[in-house]
């Protein structure tokens, strides 16, 4: 499968990794043969209709240098060139996110939509903002576009929830959906640390960004809130529906207050009759009640009644897992 690849963090290169560890397993069980014949990083980009080097790419990326750097590299040409450009069947969407405008992850999808090019994207920006036009251009456009890996990192929530849907409605939804903010609360209330000090730790230790702001302030989890409430409950929501509040203004007298009563606090993001995202008191043995960076979600349906997925939310190899699966189900669809 020639794919077009467009971002190289974390995430990126991540799915580099697993894509060649897999090779073999890929091709043999699903006769998946993917070929990277183009590759774009912030600094310029690559190109080799015969296929790009996974080693070349991580080589380059390890080193602190950009793709364009290779021998096949050029500092000329956009992701936009590539995309129009290119002969590919998928692009691999790895851009960070933006929930400001969703761009360029917004820009990219559209140009892969006219060029009729199947789609996996992590970026739940342009998602998050216009979820119902984005699926209503690739059902006209005839693409596949799938994107797993926004929500739940490697933990298959959407998958969950579509397979709730077969045989059930699902009636309203509860989630911790943000890694760091549930690591953040989880040590000011096992270790008495105050916000910041809990932050930083975080910081340090890969969880949160230098600017923790999508993070702590609700807006990640929102996001895969719209994103959930739209695909598993049939809602038309977009980002700026939502009431969002973040955890900054917790304080070890809050959180004391609530182990005191048996409770713990947690930044739970619910739909039913509204979308929110918000800090709940919740009893440390409620189910849901994960630590560390741990996600949770509770699936409220007509007649299964609660059903609960934990898992991890977040993390390269882990996100690339849910890009993987759903180069699976790519695969799988194009033989329809």
């Amino acid at each position: 499968m020639r794919t077009i690849l467009i971002g190289l963090g974390t995430i990126g290169q991540s799915y580099c990794q697993l894509l060649e560890n897999r090779k073999e397993d890929l091709l043999t069980n699903y006769g998946i043969d993917s070929k990277i014949v183009a590759v774009a990083d912030s600094k310029g980009v690559a190109i080799d209709e015969k296929g790009i080097n996974i080693s070349d790419i991580l080589s380059v990326k390890k080193n602190n240098k950009s793709v364009s750097d290779l021998s096949i590299g050029d500092k000329s040409k956009t992701s936009i060139d590539l995309i129009e450009e290119i002969d590919a069947e998928l692009l691999v969407d790895a851009t960070p996110t933006n929930i400001q405008d969703g761009e360029p992850s917004a820009s990219l999808l559209e140009s892969a939509m006219k060029t009729k090019k199947n789609i996996i994207t992590a970026n739940k920006g342009p998602l998050a903002l216009a979820f119902s036009s984005i699926i209503e251009k690739a059902d006209y456009n005839n693409v596949i576009l799938k994107y797993s890996a926004t929500v739940g990192g490697g933990t298959p929530i959407l998958e969950f929830g579509r397979k709730c849907l077969e045989a059930d409605r699902i009636l309203e939804m509860h989630a911790i959906l943000n890694g760091t903010t549930n690591y953040i609360l989880t040590e000011m209330d096992d270790r008495g640390l105050s916000f910041q000090d809990a932050l930083k730790e975080a910081q340090e230790l890969g969880y949160a960004e230098t600017d923790p702001t999508l993070d702590v302030d609700g807006f990640d989890a929102a996001a895969k809130l719209v994103i959930m409430g739209n695909l598993l409950l049939g809602k038309e929501l977009v980002l700026n529906d939502l009431k969002i509040e973040g955890i900054r203004d917790i304080t070890q007298k809050d959180i004391t207050k609530a182990k005191d009563n048996g409770n713990t606090i947690k930044l739970i993001a619910s739909v039913n009759n509204m979308a929110k995202v918000e800090p709940v008191i919740i009893s440390k043995d409620d189910p849901m009640s994960v630590a560390g960076a741990l996600c949770s979600v509770k699936f409220v349906s007509e007649f299964a009644g609660e059903e609960i997925i934990i898992g991890k939310g977040a993390g390269g190899m882990e996100t690339a897992s849910a890009m993987i699966r759903d180069l699976v189900e790519i695969k799988q669809n194009m033989r329809v």
